[in-house]
């Protein structure tokens, strides 16, 4: 229905919950507007003024992006490169195969599946803080320590994602995959080329929750990676915070780049990832 269709209550209604909604979003933007100030702000007014609002009448320059981009912290594009190889091929590695045990898990019927199901269950209850020792013996065991694939591989199935993939192919329709096998389709050509295009929204959803979580993650890089070029954006960022000194006013320019990948990823992602939480396979 269209505004000007509306009586004048249900204008007045309109217009409170507008202003309302905003209000809110303002609320939540807050932080992120202010970390933006902080980034073009001198490393004076933050001291002085930190993030309360005399921040924004502070002079801006961008003193902190060039130091940023070259000098003292000239690796940061190495550890932004880092990060996007690393978040990139995770991304597709993990969709891959988690969507695969999913698949497997919720639509076929085989000794033990029960028992594997609760198996995953099990490791999604576990802090990976538990986990870390253990995965970290293993990584020096086959010589992973300092590189790539040592900070993807205990990612690759994880048990969220797994388990997300296994509700959601619950609503796919068995029919289909009986269809394929009367057409003479082999059981991964049924998947591929049957099933897979009805879980695209489930990838999206994926896909920006994988990524997210890659992107941010601190604490298992920190532990496996050594070298100054292997960092990634978090570990790099980290290592500006040092005890000769804190520049925070570069950490806040570090972390204004670091959100826009993630930002494109939910815009090219936001209406299959939607759609993937809040709806199934079946449409009716």
């Amino acid at each position: 229905m269209k505004f000007s269709n509306l009586n004048a209550k249900e204008k007045t209604a309109s217009v409170g919950l507008i202003i309302f909604f905003s209000l809110i979003s303002l609320v939540a933007l807050f932080p992120v507007i202010s970390l933006i100030v902080a980034s073009f702000s001198p490393s004076s007014d933050l001291m002085r003024f930190g993030l309360a609002p005399e921040l924004f009448f502070s002079a801006f320059t961008m003193e902190n992006f060039d130091v940023l981009f070259g000098g003292e912290a000239g690796a940061y594009w190495r550890w932004y490169l880092n990060s996007l190889i690393i978040s990139g091929v995770l991304i597709v590695i993990s969709l891959f195969f988690s969507s695969l045990v999913g698949y497997a898990l919720a639509l076929y019927e085989f000794k033990g599946k029960r028992f594997i199901f609760i198996l995953v269950l099990l490791i999604l209850m576990i802090p990976f803080e538990i986990l870390m020792l253990p995965l970290y013996t293993m990584m020096i065991n086959l010589r992973l320590v300092d590189t790539y694939f040592g900070v993807m591989l205990p990612l690759i199935v994880a048990p969220i994602t797994v388990f997300f993939f296994r509700q959601y192919c619950l609503g796919l329709p068995k029919e289909l995959m009986e269809s394929g096998r009367v057409d003479g389709c082999t059981e991964f050509g049924i998947y591929a080329r049957i099933m897979a295009p009805l879980m695209l929204p489930s990838f999206a959803a994926m896909a920006i929750l994988t990524g997210l979580m890659s992107w941010n993650n601190f604490l298992w890089p920190l532990i496996v990676l050594r070298s100054n070029d292997m960092f990634t954006l978090p570990v790099g960022l980290a290592t500006l915070l040092t005890p000769y000194g804190n520049n925070y006013e570069i950490l806040f320019s570090g972390s204004v780049m670091a959100i826009i990948p993630i930002i494109i990823l939910f815009l090219f992602f936001q209406r299959f990832f939607i759609a993937g939480l809040t709806s199934g396979g079946v449409k009716g």
